[in-house]
């Protein structure tokens, strides 16, 4: 591998003029088919397996072009203290306002609640549904405009109006605006781990390439491919964040190698035939991590880890051939600012921030790993009571008019007035499905915690019926979730009673299923996940300790971010902080994407620190020794990547989207937890107390797994080229 790697170095430097030329023509290709290509479709969410989906699907199937996606608003009016919206004046102004929802072309229909009996038992409260005729991606400018401005109309009157439902949502979201503070923060950490512009820019430059292709190339495909706009999402953020680490890793081995006295071509090759070689199996873990996302069964969620999958691989190229090509066209810019001015290129210094600390753990391994374990135990904790849900409306700020709307709903008819259950009857080949359906009815609405039951409505055929069931509590109430249960537990006898059979769907049930569906295959995507890693670990260390104790680690840091994120999001510790304002369920997905992005950064770092340490180890150090050569060579680097990953993802915090913000704090204290007290802590600790033990390996495995080379020792016993004499090197840097 590393022989190999050394070759693809040196003609990437050589050929630099082809290589850029051809990284140039592949984005011009790419850029052209995402121009052609037509627009990417918004792919519906689906979740195969579960009871709402089969219900979801039986509606479409048995009520055909009834549960089209059309957006919604649904639009609350609250009359002024000690008055009733039934009261004349009120009315009227409801009446008004509802006649001007209704006037828009995109408008299928606006229905007035005095006539849908949509008002509260005290009539201080009411409410009318606005339906379009289009999705909400699809809503034009004037008809967001003309639903803001009817709301305003209604407010002159005296009334409180305010508007939930998926009309409201504009698309916005994550902007640009975090991305473009974590590439800034990035810059700013690249120059001073460098101390020249030209080093800190290259990372940057080679990272923003590679995701300009693979947001192309995914754009391009997404016709043909069936890929909704968020697809990219993820390949946008990892590409990015594994783009720079990667480039900054063989940038800094170049650099490493021109003070052994290496020309620049020399250098180069050995940077990208050693830096190269880690470079490439982080970015297979990275790829094994995203594509396992396929295990929880979730369409949409395995596209997305393909895709950013294949954002990783363009990374992993990108940094083996146009980083290269990039430092034949500057090989000495690329060098400190001293060394450029100075003229010649020195020696790094023994001694360095990393090597200190690697003696203050050698000296200290017990009291480092107790106090590192401990304290990231002590904060998973609080993940012993995780609750997954979907926060909705009720989780936004009470400054938007969805929060306000949600709340005006719950108090004027009940907290599970938000989120309604849908029962779906099938009653085909039943001799009497009205009764049938009236009978199910029946049953449910006497169940205890449900409010109320709608009657019934049949399909054209006559064999299938449809109600609505509200609960006593809130949609992400653990309540609802056992109400649910109990409804669904009462299928068997009622169906021996009448014949017919029924499913229980919705939006709040469908977020209950996803939440227990993502949960029972968290265990079994770990299981693949880190199986597969820890094979690759393997055969890229040679040891059966080393991968075990990489992703004892990892999963120790996992669950400290999950604690720390119930304990901020669930229950409210410190919430006010971070600008939280309701607490709640955490999003179901997040288990996963923690556990999928993290894993894949995790072992970045784990790779490029241990492997530097490996290299040492076979090259002759002891292993105390071989620990501090490993931090001196590659903590300022892995420091500098932790910061810039921490920086990217707590950009994300400061967005009012509390999802968006749960994500963003997740995944920053992911990063800090794994980089700084595990790898930079526990792993030389556990490393220091086991010695040479950590490096063995039994020999029947030692014959089984491939011999890859990573730490380049082929390149050492057999060196490609002499390094430039130190005359030529210092000539080469005084010309620039």
């Amino acid at each position: 591998m590393a022989t190999f790697l050394y070759r693809v170095g040196r003609m990437a430097f050589r050929r630099r003029w082809y290589v850029a030329l051809v990284w140039a023509a592949v984005l011009a290709a790419v850029g052209l088919g995402a121009l052609k290509a037509p627009g990417a479709s918004d792919e519906e969410f689906s979740m195969p397996g579960i009871e709402s989906q089969k219900a979801f699907d039986l509606m479409e199937q048995r009520f055909p072009g009834a549960t089209a996606d059309g957006a919604t608003a649904r639009v609350v009016f609250v009359a002024p203290g000690g008055q009733k919206v039934t009261a004349t004046e009120n009315k009227k102004a409801v009446e008004d306002a509802v006649a001007e929802l209704a006037d828009g072309t995109q408008v299928a229909s606006a229905v007035d609640p005095f006539r849908a009996k949509a008002v509260s038992k005290d009539g201080t409260t009411a409410y009318a549904t606005v339906t379009y005729k289009v999705a909400a991606t699809d809503l034009s400018d004037a008809s967001r405009t003309r639903l803001k401005q009817a709301l305003d109309d209604a407010r002159g009157s005296g009334l409180t109006v305010d508007a939930g439902g998926s009309a409201m949502d504009d698309g916005g979201g994550a902007g640009g605006m975090a991305e473009v503070i974590g590439v800034a923060i990035a810059a700013v950490v690249l120059l001073v781990t460098f101390g020249s512009l030209a080093a800190a820019g290259l990372p940057l430059l080679t990272a923003l390439i590679g995701v300009g292709v693979s947001m192309a190339t995914i754009l391009a495909l997404s016709s043909a491919l069936g890929l909704s706009t968020t697809t990219g999402t993820l390949a946008m953020m990892l590409g990015l964040a594994v783009g720079i680490d990667y480039a900054l890793f063989v940038v800094s081995r170049y650099r490493e190698e021109r003070t052994k006295g290496r020309s620049p071509q020399e250098a180069t090759a050995m940077a990208v035939g050693t830096a190269g070689s880690a470079v490439v199996f982080a970015g297979l873990t990275v790829v094994i991590a995203l594509a396992g996302l396929a295990v929880v069964g979730i369409p949409m969620l395995t596209k997305m880890g393909l895709a950013a999958a294949g954002a990783v691989v363009v990374a992993v190229f990108i940094a083996l051939t146009l980083v290269p090509a990039f430092l034949g066209f500057w090989p000495n810019a690329v060098l400190a600012r001293r060394t450029r001015k100075s003229g010649r290129i020195e020696e790094s210094a023994k001694d360095n921030g990393g090597t200190r600390w690697a003696r203050f753990v050698l000296r200290r391994p017990v009291p480092v790993l107790l106090l590192g374990v401990v304290g990231l135990g002590a904060l998973a904790i609080p993940m012993t009571n995780l609750q997954l849900g979907m926060p909705g409306d009720e989780a936004k700020a009470t400054s938007t008019t969805e929060r306000r709307a949600y709340d005006a709903l719950a108090e004027g008819f009940g907290p599970g007035f938000n989120g309604p259950l849908t029962v779906v009857v099938d009653a085909k080949g039943d001799d009497d499905p009205k009764a049938a359906a009236d009978t199910i009815a029946k049953e449910i609405g006497g169940t205890e915690g449900v409010v109320s039951v709608s009657p019934s409505r049949f399909n054209e055929a006559g064999d299938t019926a449809v109600f609505s069931v509200v609960p006593s509590t809130a949609p992400t109430d653990e309540k609802t979730k056992d109400l649910v249960t109990t409804i669904r537990g009462e299928r068997a006898g009622v169906e021996s009673e009448t014949g017919a059979t029924f499913e229980v769907t919705g939006t709040t049930a469908l977020n209950i299923d996803i939440s227990d569906k993502v949960q029972a295959a968290l265990v079994p995507y770990l299981i693949v996940v880190v199986g597969l890693a820890i094979v690759l670990l393997l055969v890229v260390f040679r040891s059966l300790l080393v991968p075990l104790k990489a992703a004892l680690g990892f999963l120790l840091s996992v669950l400290a971010a999950l604690g720390v994120v119930v304990l901020v999001f669930q229950q409210g510790h410190g919430a006010g902080l971070l600008g939280v304002e309701q607490t709640g369920p955490i999003m179901s997905l997040m288990p996963i994407f923690l556990v999928g992005i993290v894993f894949g950064l995790a072992m970045d770092y784990e790779v490029f620190l241990v492997a530097r340490m490996r290299e040492a180890y076979v090259h002759g150090e002891r292993p105390a020794q071989a620990i501090t050569s490993g931090f001196r060579h590659s903590a300022r680097v892995v420091v500098a990547a932790a910061l810039i990953m921490i920086a990217v993802f707590a950009g994300f915090i400061g967005e009012s989207d509390s999802m968006i913000k749960m994500i963003g704090f997740g995944l920053a204290s992911a990063v800090l937890f794994d980089a700084f007290v595990v790898r930079m802590a526990i792993v030389p600790a556990v490393l220091a107390l086991l010695g040479d033990k950590a490096w063995w390996l039994p020999r029947w495995l030692d014959r089984l797994l491939p011999n890859v080379d990573v730490e380049g020792e082929a390149l050492t016993r057999h060196p490609q080229t002499e390094p430039a004499p130190a005359e030529t090197a210092d000539l080469e840097v005084a010309r620039t």
